[in-house]
């Protein structure tokens, strides 16, 4: 197997779940709501899979539960920010302190234990012998698809359906939407909990196939990452795919580095996916300084219903 194959096959590991976090996150912006917990909500994600599938050993009841608490969580930052009107960054932050210590207070008793199991892989025996696709594309687990198929699903649902319309028109000016009979409060709750939800996925698909067993923190800053991906993608599902895909590198590149040798310390070596992602806000923001963000215009936002006049 070439170095080629093999990078963009570590690339698709390590950016499945950076992946599902950013177009988590992009369902939610997209409605005007900032979701800065994305770091707490995957580590939730982790640790409930990581609990759920050691005391029942069942694939589907760790994912269920996953995604019981992290729509629970997304609830609880839907009633802050669109019914409270809190301050959108306070309450993000205030997601991902509480993230970080309850997950680490609940998985101390498993830290270290393996995981039962994992995420069936789909054997596609056609592709076994095709250079290059086949050792990528031929046994790939089923998160890994179903992220595909989201990206697809979230790019026709905002730009080809009235419903995604009517979601940017929530995102830019959410007054004008409420004047029109868009109901905007009710899409900003279920954006939010479908979004947190997708990002407690992440956290889970993190466990399930890219490390198998609970260690506190091991998002390892990746929440913060998948925030700015959303950044980089432009609130583009199709860019998140190859933005999280080229972090994916990144994260693995250290690794590769080590492996032929390199005297670099290992602790410089993982800092490089974050030093890009500084470096490379700083030049989107440079390059972009007199053009549109991209993002929408009502975003952090609060709307309050009787001053759309």
């Amino acid at each position: 197997m070439d170095l080629f194959t093999q990078l963009v096959m570590a690339a698709v590991s390590s950016g499945t779940p950076l992946l599902i976090a950013t177009l988590g996150g992009i369902l939610i912006e997209r409605s005007g709501i900032i979701q800065l917990g994305a770091e707490g909500l995957m580590l939730m994600g982790a640790v409930t899979a990581c609990l759920t599938y050691l005391h029942t050993g069942s694939l589907a009841l760790a994912l269920l539960a996953v995604f019981g608490v992290s729509a629970l969580l997304g609830l609880i930052h839907g009633v802050m920010t669109v019914s409270l009107r809190a301050n959108q960054i306070v309450s993000g932050l205030a997601m991902t302190l509480f993230g970080t210590g309850f997950s680490a207070y609940l998985g101390k008793p498993v830290s270290g234990m393996p995981i039962p199991g994992s995420v069936p892989k789909l054997e596609l025996t056609f592709l076994q012998d095709v250079p290059v696709l086949g050792p990528i594309f031929g046994r790939l687990d089923l998160l890994t698809w179903f992220s595909f198929f989201l990206v697809i699903a979230m790019h026709l649902f905002i730009h080809r359906t009235s419903a995604g319309l009517h979601l940017r028109a929530i995102g830019d000016n959410p007054a004008t939407a409420d004047v029109m009979g868009i109901r905007v409060q009710w899409t900003r709750y279920a954006c939010i909990v479908i979004g947190s939800m997708l990002i407690g996925l992440a956290g889970a698909d993190l466990l399930l196939v890219f490390s198998p067993t609970w260690i506190e923190g091991m998002t390892a800053g990746r929440g913060w990452i998948a925030v700015a991906l959303i950044i980089f993608a432009r609130w583009n599902p199709v860019r998140a795919l190859l933005c999280a895909y080229f972090f994916g590198v990144l994260d693995t590149l250290g690794f590769r580095i080590q492996l032929v040798g390199s005297e670099v310390p290992s602790y410089f070596l993982k800092m490089i996916p974050y030093v890009v992602t500084i470096l490379v806000l700083m030049f989107l923001g440079w390059r972009n300084r007199n053009q549109p963000s991209g993002a929408p215009e009502s975003l952090g936002v609060p709307y309050l219903r009787e001053q759309r006049f």
